[in-house]
């Protein structure tokens, strides 16, 4: 039991004791630093079940506390805050127990407790661009995070690979290509596809600007052009089963598939299942069905089948056309419910998807929750801002999106330019240097979004996300890499537990200890919320005080054997937590640095 439970217990305990009224819970905060104490108990909101005067009912909790709690040694009330002295035994005590655990703030896995976080779900018809990047980094951080939590986690992704606008690329691909592939060109296979997307759009719109011109009007010239009518034709014949349609998209579709590989690859996410929009699109037609006879849905006089929530406060939503074709809607609850099949232990659902979509998914979990799913309730939009770059930085090779191989390659570049400027990388191989440039490059982009609230808008930085002082991922390795130099400079044994009695603890280890202690805590949270930034930040909380306790203690210079000792300790359990902590947020820590 950490000290905070300890003395929530012990706070109800004696309000009962002393007033004969029991409480449902405590409100704590941080003592302020100009006052004595460690922990502090609000007071007022105790008023609510004991009328009295704050500061006596404040008194009257501390003596009770003082006297029942060993690791309390004192206390002072002003106004309504309760402010408690921990004594150091405590907390050597409890960083003993903390220091050898290599899963510290982790808890085991429930079997039981399955849930499933869906994220990136590209297009095939080109690579995966900014907007991707920030959809993977928080979908695979969440499920890191909920896995810590003690959740049985499926990562999984759909593929969007029909429709239209793949056969726009395998069009393009067919009348313009000449036979290239990716490897008579040299490009990874999603921007060689990608390259025949934008190609069509780029003969498409010649095609309009003739019809155009020919008096035709630019709605009508849009539906006449050759080119889209050849590839509504197309998609018509894929749907058909046309041998020829299907080999020319399996081709083309499997260069993607090789490309979006090493682009997850370099980035460092993967996936347990993958579920792909060939398969899926059909699904769901035979639960509107069943809905339909159960009167969760209603008939429309043309035929079409509509779900009402009006009483939700939402409105009709269309779930089946007159023609008795499929909308997205109708997909999406039949993929939810397929998942649910393949993996019958998933107690909940999380869909990385931004913000766009936010009204979709609150009709999808309602629909599926009046279809009677007990794991509707469970369901979790993961719902994200856009990100927007610096006007003329980054431009991708097609001069419309920022590709996340791009991305990923000028952020190494940018670690490079700023390690040679600040001459941190001293005494390195050139194989060296350029593991750390990736490292701390992907390290910058990574930290830089997921250190904001997911539902944020993000203005990303290149430059400012690799700077070396403030709140950055090269910041948080730095320090890391700090305290791996102090643990190569101990030649000594620092190893076995020191008792309160052999070490009195300075003010900036018990305040590092305090923000160790927070840890486990802090995961659950981040994994309530579904928010990586909640792990970012606490992070840089650590990483801080590290620094504030390093500026100011003495470590192996300390001549102390016992404090010595005891320093060591606590630096190399900072350095597990910022490394525990950064791998819940897909970021590596270097070594050396």
């Amino acid at each position: 039991m950490n000290i905070q439970s300890l003395i929530e217990a012990k706070v109800k305990e004696g309000f009962l004791a002393l007033y004969d009224v029991e409480i449902p819970s405590v409100e704590f905060q941080a003592t302020r630093k100009d006052f004595e104490g460690d922990i502090t108990v609000v007071v007022f909101p105790l008023l609510r079940y004991k009328k009295g005067n704050p500061v006596q009912i404040g008194e009257d909790l501390g003596k009770y506390i003082v006297e029942n709690i060993n690791e309390i040694t004192n206390y002072n009330v002003l106004k309504g805050f309760l402010n408690l002295v921990v004594d150091d035994s405590f907390y050597v005590n409890f960083f003993n127990q903390i220091a050898a655990n290599a899963s510290y703030g982790f808890v085991t896995e429930d079997e039981t407790d399955a849930r499933m976080v869906e994220y990136s779900s590209p297009n095939t018809n080109k690579p995966l661009h900014l907007g991707h990047v920030r959809n993977v980094l928080l979908g695979y951080s969440v499920a890191e995070i909920l896995k810590a939590a003690g959740h049985k986690v499926y990562k999984t992704q759909i593929i969007n690979d029909r429709g239209i606008h793949i056969c726009k690329s395998m069009l393009a691909w067919k009348k313009f290509g000449e036979g290239q592939t990716p490897e008579s060109t040299g490009l990874k296979g999603d921007k060689l596809v990608g390259n025949y997307y934008v190609k069509f759009d780029q003969e498409y719109k010649k095609e309009i600007s003739e019809l155009v011109a020919k008096g035709i009007s630019e709605d009508d010239a849009k539906k006449q052009a050759p080119l889209f009518v050849e590839a509504q034709e197309m998609l018509r014949k894929w749907e058909a089963g046309d041998k020829e349609v299907v080999s020319l998209w399996e081709m083309m579709n499997g260069w993607v598939y090789k490309g979006f590989d090493v682009t997850y690859e370099n980035i460092g996410v993967n996936f347990d299942k993958l579920y792909y929009e060939s398969n899926t699109y059909l699904l769901g037609k035979d639960i509107i069905e069943e809905g339909l006879q159960n009167g969760v849905f209603f008939q429309k006089e043309d035929g079409s089948v509509w779900c009402d929530l009006t009483d939700e406060g939402l409105d009709e939503k269309l779930v089946l056309r007159s023609d008795g074709t499929a909308v997205y809607m109708t997909q999406d609850i039949g993929t939810a419910i397929q998942r649910s099949k393949d993996f019958p232990d998933v107690n909940g659902m999380v869909y990385t998807v931004g913000n766009e979509q936010d009204y979709h998914f609150k009709v999808l979990f309602l629909i599926l929750q009046k279809l009677g799913y007990s794991w509707a309730k469970q369901l979790f939009h993961l719902s994200y801002g856009m990100v927007d770059l610096p006007s003329g930085k980054m431009k991708s090779r097609e001069g419309t999106v920022v590709d996340a191989d791009d991305l990923m390659d000028e952020m190494t570049n940018t670690a490079r330019e700023i390690s040679q400027e600040l001459g941190k990388l001293e005494g390195y191989s050139t194989e060296e240097k350029e593991e750390l440039y990736t490292i701390i490059g992907l390290g910058a982009l990574k930290y830089f979004i997921l250190k904001v609230d997911p539902k944020k808008r993000i203005l990303f930085d290149p430059q400012a996300s690799v700077d070396f002082q403030g709140n950055t991922g090269p910041f948080v390795q730095y320090t890391y890499a700090r305290i791996q130099s102090i643990l190569r400079k101990a030649d000594f044994d620092y190893s076995g537990s020191l008792s309160g009695a052999e070490v009195e603890l300075h003010e900036k280890e018990k305040e590092l200890i305090k923000q160790l202690e927070l840890y486990p805590e802090v995961i659950q949270q981040a994994a309530s919320n579904y928010s990586p930034a909640v792990i970012a930040n606490y992070t840089y909380d650590l990483v801080k005080e590290f620094n504030s306790f390093y500026q100011n203690v003495s470590i192996l210079g300390e001549e102390n054997q016992n404090k010595k000792i005891f320093r060591v300790q606590l630096s190399k359990k900072v350095a597990d937590t910022i490394k525990s902590a950064f791998k819940l947020l897909g970021i590596q820590v270097p070594e050396r640095m």
